[in-house]
């Protein structure tokens, strides 16, 4: 079984050029273990698509399937482009939460970043979220996948560790939610950390950044119609909120290393 280990600003996948298995949700358990398996946020699978040029699927490091990951469908740009698979630098990529698309801008033949229109978000609040013996203040945000907002301050970026699991569980959000932690640094600029529904704390969440951009332009903490920078802990993210609603992210997608592995173990799985 062959596969590619793509990151945006730190948010890892392995990448697969073929339909899901079916075992998809038990393989994405295995494989993204940082001990035991490869190590990864989770499994991207990149095929082709009726409705557009390609399709992706996603699925996060518990073996659930996520609808978006905006840091994931930038490397799937990159993969396609830079494999030469396709020679389009604009490209409609079918996902669970609907068709993006991609800007791939290139040099020296390679794509160097990636721009995405993430379409639009809806968002709300704000509103208390109860949990436990303690009660934060959140923006609930769809873009495509559920987001729970939460401006902060410095000290609060500590708060993804501390309450990130209770947030997502949280009865608010039946089918559980992405918590983003924030503080607005200035009118353009805000520094965020993210609790990553099925993963955990992750090093980046494009989806999490556009909810966190729309939900500052709502507040108004930022301006709509100018790009803001979202310093995520693996870099900055360029989120463009319009006043039409649009929502465009622009950043980095990286190859990390391609590799074969060979499972085997009681049921198939465990060592490898």
């Amino acid at each position: 079984m062959k596969f590619t280990k793509m990151e945006g600003l730190g948010n890892d996948y392995l990448y697969f050029y073929e339909v899901p298995p079916a075992d998809v949700s038990k393989l994405a358990v295995l494989l993204s273990d940082r001990h035991c398996g490869v190590g990864s946020d989770g499994l991207i699978y990149i095929s082709e698509s009726r409705h557009a040029d390609y399709r992706m699927r996603i699925f996060n490091a518990d073996g659930s399937e996520a609808k978006m990951c905006g840091n994931g469908i930038r490397c799937v740009g990159k993969y396609l482009y830079d494999r030469r698979i396709t020679e389009k630098t604009e490209l409609r990529i079918e996902t669970e939460s609907g068709i993006r698309t991609l800007l791939l801008h290139t040099e020296g033949g390679e794509v160097t970043s990636v721009s995405v229109d993430m379409g639009s978000a809806e968002v709300s609040g704000p509103e208390p979220l109860h949990l436990g013996n303690r009660e934060i203040e959140i923006y609930p945000v769809s873009v495509g996948n559920p987001h729970a907002v939460c401006f902060t301050d410095k000290e609060g970026l500590a708060l993804p560790e501390q309450i990130g699991s209770l947030v997502e569980r949280n009865e608010r959000f039946p089918g559980g939610v992405n918590a983003e932690f924030a503080a607005v640094q200035d009118r353009t600029a805000i520094r965020m950390r993210v609790w990553e529904r099925g993963s955990g704390v992750t090093m980046a969440c494009g989806t999490g950044a556009c909810a966190t951009a729309a939900a500052a332009v709502y507040a108004g903490y930022c301006p709509p119609d100018e790009p803001l920078t979202l310093c995520l802990d693996g870099g900055n993210l360029e989120i463009t909120v319009e006043s039409s609603g649009t929502l465009w992210m622009r950043g980095p997608a990286a190859f990390v290393y391609e590799a074969e592995i060979k499972l085997k173990g009681r049921n198939g799985y465990g060592s490898h």
